[in-house]
């Protein structure tokens, strides 16, 4: 059969072709949105590979970006891979430490930065390796004032480039095209490198009927950063079947999503727990029309059910829990029902769609301990371990490969249990579960339990060291805005869900959980703030 090559390039020529009027909704400011056709994407996409090109990017050179989600940074999505570049997309919400790591452990040349953000970024410059550009982008030609000597405007660049750039036909399917760093809890981040052919295949994954579903009548609005792990893979599958996309841009709240939802008629839309739950807190309070919507997918870290059911049930909008990480580029599964499960009842249905989901096809999963793969019983515990052609191999220049993967498989840190209908349900992370008395308990049922409270807004539950025991759990909780109720009431709340040893030993009310730069609760520094912590009895 034909040897064709899966490249990010044919996702551009058939946007082009075949849905050129299809527009790209990006918001730059608080002011400000464009209203792009695909057909003047492509040509913006080109002569950004132009300018790109005349800067001195060569195939193998290392573009990163400093971004929010707007029309520019899709632009730089294709045109830097489509080139044989690899763009590294960079979290804005590291540590300034951790930046600086990064871009000088990527090797990066060129930087692509927001106007916003180039303040916040200029201290670092002066602790880059091996940056020799800085393009800054924003609405006006504008360059900022700075000691680097080689800053340009993004928009200025692109007038002064053609629009007929060719983009190279040789280019091979396993060529590198983008990069992430993970965002470390300890330790320095660690780089996963994506292909060509691992992006074409996860798009295509995503079109299936039993994953996203994505197709040419979608209005997507990814809400998970384009700078971590390439938006879910969303913006490039966009581009490929010709969805209508909505960038939300810089500094969004949840009235704005709220309201480009309602505005622009979204369909499918994507983000972490953090995300909805604040959405779901603004929709009751002042509602709008969320009919357009298909399905909101959810990922990043466990969906507790209460907020499944405020979606599903008060705004009945499907809510889809997802499973991923920035080493599976990252679709891993979806919560979707198999035909059987669609006979169940709602209680049984809202057990399932709070799991992590079914694996898409192309990928093999298994949750294994000491004893090997374990029984699809829901209650034995392992270690979820992942293969497939879009699930990385190695960490870039990193000896902490060694830890992750062997004998050809990603392991991923996650301790999961398997339902008797395959479906992965996560429990905890290795470093995050409790083991008391010999014991294992989730962290994560405890959470997703206590968050279904009406007076809950966040939990989280972390080990402290007990004398007997070795450890026990502690529940950290904070509450919802005029709402009220006792430690008491809580464990009681618990008690007719779980053994008696499960329940907390106590529980600390906060104002905040600290989370990590993506949104997820950051219990290594729960861990540290209360190690000395003294049960109230």
């Amino acid at each position: 059969m034909m040897e064709t090559p899966l490249l990010l390039t044919s996702f551009l020529k058939r946007a082009e072709k075949y849905f050129p009027e299809k527009l790209i909704i990006s918001r730059t400011s608080a002011e400000t949105i464009h209203r792009i056709p695909y057909k003047d994407y492509v040509k913006r996409t080109r002569k950004l590979a132009d300018a790109l090109t005349k800067l001195g990017m060569k195939r193998g050179t290392k573009v990163g970006s400093f971004a929010w989600n707007h029309h520019r940074h899709l632009e730089a999505y294709f045109a830097v891979p489509c080139t044989g570049a690899i763009l590294h997309m960079i979290n804005i919400r590291l540590s300034p430490e951790h930046i600086i790591y990064v871009i000088n452990h990527a090797e990066d040349e060129i930087l692509l930065i927001d106007g916003d953000l180039f303040p916040l970024f200029e201290k670092a410059i002066p602790f880059l390796k091996t940056v020799k550009h800085i393009i800054v982008m924003q609405d006006n030609k504008e360059v900022p004032k700075s000691s680097f000597p080689n800053v340009y405007s993004y928009e200025q660049l692109l007038e002064e480039a053609r629009d007929d750039f060719k983009f190279p036909e040789d280019l091979d399917e396993n060529l590198p095209a983008g990069m992430c760093y993970t965002s470390a809890t300890t330790g320095m981040p660690k780089g996963v490198v994506y292909s060509h052919r691992g992006l074409v295949l996860h798009s295509l994954a995503l079109g299936l009927a039993d994953s996203m579903g994505l197709r040419e009548k979608d209005i997507i609005m990814p809400v998970v950063p384009m700078f971590h792990v390439n938006a879910w893979g969303m913006p490039f599958a966009a581009v490929n079947y010709g969805s209508t996309q909505v960038l939300p841009g810089p500094m969004f709240n949840a009235p704005l999503l709220l309201d480009l939802i309602e505005q622009e008629k979204v369909t499918v839309t994507a983000g972490v727990p953090t995300i909805w739950l604040g959405v779901a807190q603004e929709q009751e309070k002042n509602p709008r029309d969320l009919s357009s919507l298909r399905a909101v997918v959810c990922g990043g870290s466990a969906s507790p059910k209460g907020l499944i059911k405020t979606f599903e049930e008060k705004f009945n909008v499907p809510f889809i829990v997802g499973y991923g990480m920035t080493e599976t580029t990252p679709i891993v599964s979806l919560s979707n029902y198999t035909s059987a499960i669609e006979e169940w009842t709602p209680e049984e249905k809202l057990d399932t769609r709070a799991t992590q989901g079914l694996p898409v096809p192309l990928l093999n999963t298994e949750v294994v301990n000491e004893n090997g793969e374990v029984p699809w019983d829901g209650k034995t515990m392992g270690e979820l371990r992942i293969q497939g052609p879009w699930i990385a191999d190695e960490y870039y220049k990193d000896e902490r490969t060694a830890e992750a993967f062997r004998d050809g498989w990603l392991y991923t840190g996650d301790i999961a249990v398997v339902t008797p209908e395959g479906y992965i349900k996560i429990t905890d992370r290795t470093k995050d579960l409790i083991k008391s008395g010999g014991e294992w308990i989730s962290s994560v049922d405890l959470e997703n339990a206590l968050m279904t409270h009406e007076a809950v807004f966040e939990a989280a539950v972390i080990a402290i060291p007990h004398e007997k025991w070795q450890e026990r759990p502690l529940a950290c909780v904070v509450l919802k805005e005029g709402k009220d109720v006792t430690k008491d009431e809580l464990l009681a709340f618990l008690e007719g869900q779980f053994a008696k040893w499960w329940l907390p030993d106590d529980v600390v009310f906060l104002n905040e959980i600290p989370k990590t730069s993506v949104g997820k609760f950051l219990k290594a520094k729960l861990r540290e703030d209360l190690k000395d912590y003294k049960v109230n009895v």
